[in-house]
C-alpha cells in the first residue's frame, strides 16, 4: 500500500545520465523500505560520480546529488546499488536489497548548500517515498544503520528540515529523568542496532542532537521514548 504524497508541490525532477554498472538483483524478493542518506566525503561531485561508476572500486549508489543541485540516477531504483555495506536497521542486515541510496556532494565538513538540499527534497518529496511506500522514519543516516564505522551525513546534516516537510522524522521532547536501560530499549526499539552504550549515544546525538555532550541525559531519554512511541517496532 503506497503512502500519500507529502502535500507540498516540488519542481520536477532533471536528472543526469551518468550511470554506474555497480549493482546487482535485490536479494530474497526484498524491495526498497529505507532510503540510506550519504556524504560523499570526497573534493567534488566528479570525483564522487568517477568512484561510484568505477567496477574496480565495486561500490554505488542508486542517486548522487551534487553542491549545485544537480542529480545524477546512477543505478536503476528496482535494482540492488552497493552503498550501505555491513550494518542492520530495525533488527535486519543486507540493507542494500531493502533500501535506495543517495551520496550527496559534501566533503563532511562543511555546510550541505542549497541547491544540494533543494534536489534532495525534490527527489524524495516528489515521488521516491510515495512511489516505494516508504515513510519518514524509513530516512535514514548510513551513521544509523552502521554506527561506528560510518558517520555520515554527520552532525551538520539538517533532518529537522527534511522532517518538518514529512520526509524524515524528529523529536523535540525534553525530559529530566535518566534511565539508560529505557534509552536503549527505547532506541533498540526506534532501529538502532545493538551496540555498547557510549556508541549508542553518539550516534542518537548526531542524528537528533548534535549540540548536545556530556553524559546521557534526561532529553536524550525524552527523544528517544518519543520516537520509540511513535516509530517503534516489534511491540
Amino acid at each position: 500500500m503506497h503512502r500519500p504524497r507529502p502535500s507540498r508541490r516540488y519542481p520536477p525532477l532533471k536528472a543526469s545520465p551518468l550511470k554506474s554498472q555497480n549493482f546487482g538483483e535485490r536479494r530474497d524478493g526484498l524491495r526498497p523500505e529505507l532510503v540510506v542518506i550519504h556524504y560523499t566525503a570526497m573534493k567534488d561531485c566528479a570525483a564522487a560520480a568517477k568512484a561510484l561508476c568505477d567496477p574496480l572500486r565495486q561500490v554505488s549508489a542508486h542517486y548522487l546529488i551534487g553542491r549545485d543541485g544537480e542529480v545524477f540516477n546512477l543505478v536503476p531504483e528496482a535494482m540492488r546499488a552497493w552503498h550501505a555495506g555491513a550494518g542492520e536497521w530495525r533488527g535486519r542486515g543486507d540493507v542494500n536489497s531493502r533500501s535506495i541510496g543517495i551520496e550527496l556532494d559534501n566533503d563532511g565538513l562543511s555546510p550541505f548548500s542549497e541547491p544540494l538540499l533543494t534536489a534532495l527534497e525534490t527527489l524524495l518529496g516528489s515521488r521516491l517515498l510515495a512511489d516505494w511506500g516508504i515513510g519518514p522514519e524509513g530516512v535514514i543516516g548510513h551513521s544509523d544503520m552502521a554506527p561506528g564505522r560510518k558517520i555520515d551525513p554527520g552532525r551538520r546534516f539538517d533532518w529537522q528540515r527534511l522532517a518538518r516537510q514529512g520526509l524524515a522524522v524528529w523529536s523535540e521532547a525534553t525530559g529530566k529523568a535518566v534511565d539508560a536501560a529505557r534509552f536503549r530499549t527505547d532506541a533498540l526499539a526506534f532501529g538502532y542496532p545493538d551496540v555498547e552504550a557510549d556508541l549508542l549515544l553518539e550516534i542518537v546525538r548526531m542524528r537528533f542532537r548534535p549540540w548536545a555532550h556530556g553524559p546521557l541525559d534526561g532529553d536524550d531519554c525524552a527523544v528517544m521514548a518519543d520516537l520509540a512511541a511513535r516509530y517503534g517496532y516489534g511491540s
